[in-house]
């Protein structure tokens, strides 16, 4: 309650230039009713992106509620951001936030290739895993890296495979 307030309050203060942006945990962002998810959507109509850490998790339900997916797999990234899409955020405001490689997460690391396939399962409904979205986000915001340092320590690759990628979705 107390954070909203003071979001709205700095809104307020500098307008719609205000950047806001979250970076939670998975656990964070499995249910409306969590407190991380709740401000989330609270303050939705001035929110400008949350790039949930789909690492460091272990294995976690999808939106499907079926099964537990297993961190590291396009499965993994497409069934939990599903969750957000699913359930209130726009997806101009759903943003996948991995490790930039080896050395930056202490579990599911995946290839920046496997970025690549999340964000077009979601946003064309292609190069998905055993998971497929109930309809596709063609606006779905893009990704972030944990963290530009460590992309830098492994070559660059997450930002030479990614952000050229994020050019050719809708």
């Amino acid at each position: 309650t107390y954070m909203a307030r003071a979001l709205r309050s700095l809104h307020g203060a500098v307008g719609g230039d205000l950047i806001i942006t979250m970076a939670p945990q998975t656990i964070d962002m499995q249910s409306t009713g969590g407190s991380y998810f709740a401000l989330a959507l609270a303050i939705k109509d001035i929110l400008t992106v949350v790039h949930t850490q789909y690492y460091n998790s272990g294995s976690m339900l999808g939106c499907d509620q079926a099964q537990a997916y297993s961190q590291g797999t396009v499965d993994f990234i497409t069934a939990l951001a599903c969750i957000q899409l699913e359930n209130g955020l726009r997806p101009d405001q759903v943003a996948l936030g991995l490790p930039a490689g080896p050395g930056a997460a202490g579990g599911g690391v995946v290839a920046p290739s496997v970025v690549n396939d999340a964000l077009d399962c979601l946003a064309t409904g292609t190069h998905c895993g055993s998971f497929h979205p109930p309809r596709t986000y063609p606006d779905i915001r893009g990704a972030m890296t944990w963290s530009v340092n460590w992309d830098v320590a492994n070559g660059n690759g997450f930002a030479r495979t990614v952000a050229p990628h994020l050019d050719t979705l809708p």
